[in-house]
This record gives C-alpha cells, structure tokens and sequence, in this order.
C-alpha cells in the first residue's frame, strides 16, 4: 500500500473512532410510560470523511457535529387518562396503490418523497432517511427544512387547537435546532458540493406511545446508513458511510392532517416529531 494511502486510512480511523465510542454510550429515556422501560440514549452523529482535502475541509468540521436521536418518549399532558397502546404496528393496509408519495418531483431534488401510506414500517422508514437526505447542489437548506415540515401533523392527544399548534411548531423547531445538520456544516459540505443519502434497511424497532388509547401512534427506532459524497479538488469524488441509530414519532390514523394540495387523507400516516438531543 503507497503510503500516502496508510496514512490516509489511519487518519480515517483517527476520525472515526470517536463516533463508534459515542454511539455506543447509553443513557436511560425519559418519559412516563407505565409499560416501557426506554432503552439508550444514541446520538445521530453527522461524520464528512473522505480523501486528504475533504478530511482537510468538511471533514474537520463534520467531526463536531452530532443529529441527535433518543430514545425516550414524547410526553404531553393530554386530557385521556388511559395509557394503554400498541408497542408494535397494526396489520391494516393501505387502500393506497404501492408507491404512492405526495410529490415524487422532490426526488430530483435529492429529497426523499413522502409515501402516501397506513403501514407504519413504510413511512417510518422514509422518514427517517428524509430526516438526513439532500443535495446541496440542487437546493437551499431552508427550502430542505421546508419541505420537511410538510411531514408533520400536529400531535392529536392535545384537545385544544392552540395547544396542538404550539406542539407542532415545537416540533418543527426542534427539527432545525437538535436533529438536521447544522447550518455552519450544511454550508461547508455545499462548498465542496456534497450530498447525503440515507438507508434505512434494518429492522424498525417499536415503543409504545404513552397516553395513546387508540394506539395509533408509534416511536420507532432504526439503525441508518449515511453517506456523505463531496467533491474534491481535481473533481474528484469522495465518499464516506457512518451508521447511526435515530428515532422518529408517527400517527397513523385518526385525525393526521394531510399535506394540502396532496391526495393524502386524513389518518393518513404523518411525521408527530423527530428526537432531538433532550428528547423531553
């Protein structure tokens, strides 16, 4: 091996090691959940690695960054008193045809689409990777988030309407401020025009969601992919993968509110929240 390229490599692994460490560090949940005991804290950690120059430029930055998620549960006051909730996902299809999203265009965005859907395990999974998908050559980071909020319903164990929109507006802002990549890095990695593509292809793991009676929320929790591609001097590409554990809150069913516009129909599967750093 040139030794260049053992140097290289050893740099990489200098790099890296610090994410493995800290995705492998656990702390317990919060939440009031009678039947769940939360499992680990596990940090969404955002990793830019790749050749010299990038490891020289958005690398060194990427190394700082972390997209947090947690394990414990959203915990409102609503009115039901009942907690009793599925902790896994129901068996109702979709009457949906396969492959129906909202606006299959944003793909050539670099965005992932959202599925029109009531399989917990589709849209969960989409939503996951959207959370760490995009193309900064193709779009600005606001009209990313934009496009992101457009996922979201408001969190329907609040009986009031003022109290459901402040909940979604929290949660949109936690988006922008405790899970997608920071500003200061979305712009260094648009510098070398880079992109990111998730994969979210291992098993989805389930959590009940506390004061919940109809049992048509879910947390679910999957290990993702990342990878990071950005252009280097000489135009050359470089690419680097960083697996990271995420967590996300859905309602499918009942009254989700569907992206206007859309053929979406109300119960519908939509995005409560994604977990930030507190996850409270």
């Amino acid at each position: 091996m040139p030794a260049g390229a053992h140097n290289m490599q050893e740099r990489q692994l200098e790099l890296a090691t610090p994410f493995r460490l800290l995705l492998l560090s656990t702390s317990e949940g919060a939440g009031d959940m009678s039947t769940t005991t939360m499992r680990r804290r596990a940090g969404f950690i955002w990793a830019i690695v790749g050749g010299i120059a990038l490891i020289a430029g958005v690398g060194a930055l990427a190394a700082m960054a972390i997209i947090n998620g947690i394990t414990a549960d959203a915990e409102p006051d609503p009115v039901p008193t009942s907690t009793n909730a599925s902790a896994s996902p129901s068996s109702d299809s979709s009457t949906e045809p396969p492959g129906s999203v909202v606006d299959a265009a944003v793909t050539e965005l670099g965005w992932v689409a959202e599925p029109i859907t009531r399989d917990e395990d589709v849209y969960i999974r989409a939503a996951l990777a959207a959370a760490a998908t995009f193309d900064t050559t193709r779009a600005t980071r606001d009209e990313w988030l934009s496009y992101l909020d457009t996922w979201f319903t408001p969190d329907t164990r609040y009986n009031s309407e003022a109290d459901r929109d402040a909940q979604l507006e929290q949660a949109r802002l936690e988006l922008r401020q405790s899970v997608v990549l920071p500003e200061n890095l979305w712009n260094a990695l648009e510098s070398e025009n880079g992109r990111v593509e998730s994969d979210v292809s291992q098993t989805v793991t389930y959590s009940a969601v506390p004061e919940n009676p109809p049992g048509d929320m879910f947390i679910g929790e999957a290990d993702v992919v990342l990878t990071f591609t950005s252009t280097t001097e000489g135009n050359q590409q470089a690419s680097y993968e960083q697996t990271v554990h995420v967590r996300v809150q859905v309602l499918c069913g009942g009254e989700s509110a569907p992206t206007p516009g859309s053929t979406q129909q109300p119960g519908d599967c939509k995005v409560v929240r994604f977990f930030g750093s507190d996850g409270s």
